[in-house]
């Protein structure tokens, strides 16, 4: 029997508060009776903070850290895809903002003076007598690593993240990520957002994955002069920060591999951007392709090579959402991953940080739901963007720290393209199913030799949780004594 004291019955009556505050927060909102599990995300690291100097260059309404008070279009809607170009875009339609940083980055001396390659009938790009693998150049297309680029996992690590989104062929893949609750970066393509803005709203809102650049029309980058270059980040960072209530992308993968270091410096000094390659290469771009002997169960058994194969480095492997192919040889896969103990986590949670970690910032909490269907109407008015006068960070372009022989050079789209044609699915940029893409044939896949310093971490597991197991306890014995 309980025996209320003076000094008791407050004692009980706080704790009776508090493990019913930690029983309520141990709950996702919302989730009152069995569900798929919610997967909550606390701010993660696929965007810059809020006080980043990127942000400049998209804010186009007062200087506040959480909300620059434009109110965008809802995303899909005709206003809002009238705001970007429906193809290539022309250097004379850029904010000039955009061109401002460029110039301050050249007068820096924070570009390199590389000149632009020249590729003919889509073999690799090349730069005339410059060596495409020394320190000047450092072309990832020939496997040359430059120290601020992300390449390898650590160990044991399988970093998932998916090339050329969206498309209508990702419902089925994020329909599997969800059940599966597995969080992913998506290396998405400026045109397929423009043209798939159901499937984009979907990765972002609902499973609250990670979001990173794959230019905007997806060409080989190297080829390209430094304004060009300038409307490919510009665009597809400004569609998804406008999209996204404000969200700037900290990551960026080269289409075809194919970048230098003129390229990743115009991407980091410019506009903020960390550039992620790969190490294994599935070419599952290129199943059931006319020219190509790639099959369903050729790329399966590359992958299962890798999955059972050593652990150091860790995977990055390129793997794409472009086909019904592609993305059935993740999902296949999937089992392996998961059985043969490789620790799942998005591309984006490699570079030193954790997405779990709450950070500072103007951008808030993205929560994932459970249970939507992913061809719903497409909704939400997304508020933030801007411009400003130029931005350059200040740090001179990175050393080359190993690099490979154009023989290790390896294939398809993003990262160390091979020699050979190249596949290719374009629409119309306004329709809702237009795409585009294109991949370099293959011609090897292993770029790995050895892992790169990456730092990560994660958080303990379910604690509140086992906060709320430990309090009710507490009470019961409280009460019942």
């Amino acid at each position: 029997m309980l025996r209320s004291t003076p000094r008791s019955l407050p004692s009980l009556l706080a704790l009776l508060a508090l493990s019913n505050l930690v029983l309520s927060a141990s709950l996702p909102a919302g989730q009152a009776h069995d569900h798929a599990p919610l997967r909550k995300r606390l701010p993660g690291t696929w965007y810059q903070p809020g006080d980043h100097p990127a942000h400049a260059l998209f804010r186009r309404g007062k200087r506040d850290t959480s909300n620059d008070g434009v109110d965008y279009p809802p995303v899909g809607s005709s206003q809002w895809s009238a705001g970007y170009p429906q193809g290539k875009p022309d250097p004379t339609e850029y904010p000039q903002e955009w061109l401002n940083a460029l110039n301050a980055a050249v007068a820096a001396g924070n570009i390199p003076n590389v000149p632009v390659s020249t590729q003919v009938n889509g073999g690799n790009p090349t730069y005339g007598s410059l060596d495409p693998t020394g320190n000047e150049v450092c072309s990832t297309t020939y496997g040359c690593r430059n120290n601020d680029d992300i390449w390898d996992a650590p160990d044991g690590v399988w970093a998932a993240g998916f090339d050329d989104g969206p498309l209508p062929t990702s419902d089925k893949l994020y329909q599997f990520l969800q059940q599966n609750n597995v969080r992913s970066t998506h290396f998405m393509i400026g045109v397929n957002i423009l043209g798939n803005p159901n499937e984009f709203s979907f990765a972002f809102e609902t499973l609250g994955d990670d979001i990173a650049v794959h230019t905007w029309t997806h060409p080989y980058m190297t080829t390209l002069s430094n304004e060009q270059l300038v409307g490919e980040f510009g665009w597809t960072m400004e569609i998804i920060h406008n999209s996204t209530g404000g969200h700037l992308p900290k990551y960026w993968r080269p289409p075809y591999g194919d970048s230098d270091n003129r390229v990743s410096a115009i991407a980091k000094e410019v506009f903020g951007l960390q550039t992620i390659i790969w190490n294994h290469d599935t070419e599952d771009w290129s199943i059931d392709q006319p020219g190509y002997s790639t099959t369903p169960e050729s790329v399966n058994a590359s992958l299962t090579q890798w999955i059972t194969g050593p652990k150091s480095p860790g995977l990055i492997v390129l793997e794409h959402e472009l086909t019904e192919f592609t993305v059935q040889a993740f999902i296949d896969a999937f089992p392996l991953i998961k059985s043969s103990g490789w620790d799942i986590v998005s591309v984006t949670e490699l570079d030193g940080e954790s997405a779990y970690a709450n950070a500072d910032g103007d951008d808030g909490e993205v929560t994932p739901v459970s249970g939507i269907f992913l061809n719903a109407p497409a909704a939400a008015a997304s508020n933030a963007s801007a411009s400003a006068s130029g931005v350059n960070f200040g740090s001179s372009s990175a050393a080359t720290s190993s690099s490979a022989s154009p023989s290790q050079s390896a294939g398809s789209s993003g990262g160390a393209a091979g020699a050979g044609g190249a596949k290719q699915a374009v629409g119309s940029a306004g329709s809702s199913s237009s795409s585009i893409h294109a991949a370099a044939a293959p011609t090897g896949t292993n770029l790995a030799s050895g892992a790169t310093s990456v730092h990560w971490q994660h958080v303990l597991g379910d604690v509140p949780g086992m906060l709320a197991a430990m309090f009710t306890v507490l009470v019961s014995a409280v009460v019942f004594a």
